[in-house]
């Protein structure tokens, strides 16, 4: 019995390198997965149950510090102290962080959880023209309409209630302006996270306007979004926000004429959209 398990041990590797080859051969086994299939990769943990979230989650209406599914962040990935997010994200985020930096890339985190006091505080310095827009314009001068006002600042700022940053899901990177990833180390940065992001479970929810995100904010390469969470509270809003409960801050009487509700919170890029 000895003999003969010696001389089946050259066929027993021959056969092995020859399976290993085959396998390695599999262009499927190449293929980058889709959003969808990254995402569902990301451990079951990572995806509470959407019971467990109330409209007053969904609009913010909460403190992050004490909250229990929320974690400071430290300094060693922000440019300051007394960024918060949900704790899942924020594993996730530490993840990416590290196979960025494997890459050679540096993820800073800019702005995260914001709740609604914190966002009506955004909403309503701009609305006053005590912070001027990205265009540079008082917007309380330019547009003494209420609605062509809440457009202008809707470019790029959600209103009190609707902006996923309540969510503690979403997370900006490096910089406020696209331009920063157009070009050099900036460029590098994007294009690495547009194709491995999903692996970790994050996706751009504001990418360029066109036929399918004809709605919704500008472009902004700076945002991602923690999917495995944030989609099953997009699918929540979807069902249960309406425009009428968009209150409590300057402007929001153009919620409703705005449709800020389909158009805003709603009109993201479809691969972040709800589960379909």
């Amino acid at each position: 019995m000895c003999h003969t398990r010696i001389a089946l041990l050259p066929l027993m590797l021959l056969t092995g390198l020859f399976l290993g080859s085959c396998r390695q051969s599999n262009p499927q086994k190449d293929q980058a997965p889709s959003t969808a299939e990254a995402v569902d990769s990301v451990p079951a943990l990572s995806a509470p149950k959407r019971d467990s979230f109330g409209l007053d989650y969904v609009m913010g209406k909460f403190e992050p510090a004490s909250h229990p599914d929320f974690t400071p962040i430290d300094a060693a990935y922000a440019d300051r102290n007394g960024l918060y997010m949900r704790k899942d994200a924020y594993q996730a985020f530490l993840r990416m962080h590290e196979a960025a930096k494997a890459a050679g890339h540096s993820l800073v985190i800019r702005s995260a959880a914001r709740n609604f006091d914190y966002q009506k505080g955004i909403w309503e310095r701009k609305w006053t023209g005590d912070r001027r827009l990205s265009s540079g314009e008082n917007a309380a001068e330019a547009f003494p309409d209420a609605k062509s006002r809440a457009l202008a600042i809707l470019k790029y700022s959600s209103m009190p209630g609707t902006s996923r940053h309540h969510w503690g899901t979403d997370i900006d990177l490096n910089a406020f302006n696209n331009d920063y990833f157009e070009k050099g180390e900036g460029a590098e940065l994007y294009q690495w996270l547009a194709a491995h992001a999903a692996e970790f479970g994050f996706c751009q929810p504001y990418t360029p306007k066109g036929d399918e995100r004809p709605y919704g904010y500008n472009e902004e390469k700076w945002h991602w979004s923690y999917l495995p969470v944030a989609r099953p509270l997009t699918q929540l809003a979807k069902e249960a926000l309406r425009d009428s409960m968009i209150s409590g801050f300057k402007g929001a009487e153009a919620a409703p004429g705005i449709q800020v509700v389909s158009r805003y919170v709603l009109g993201i890029n479809q691969d972040c959209l709800y589960e379909r």
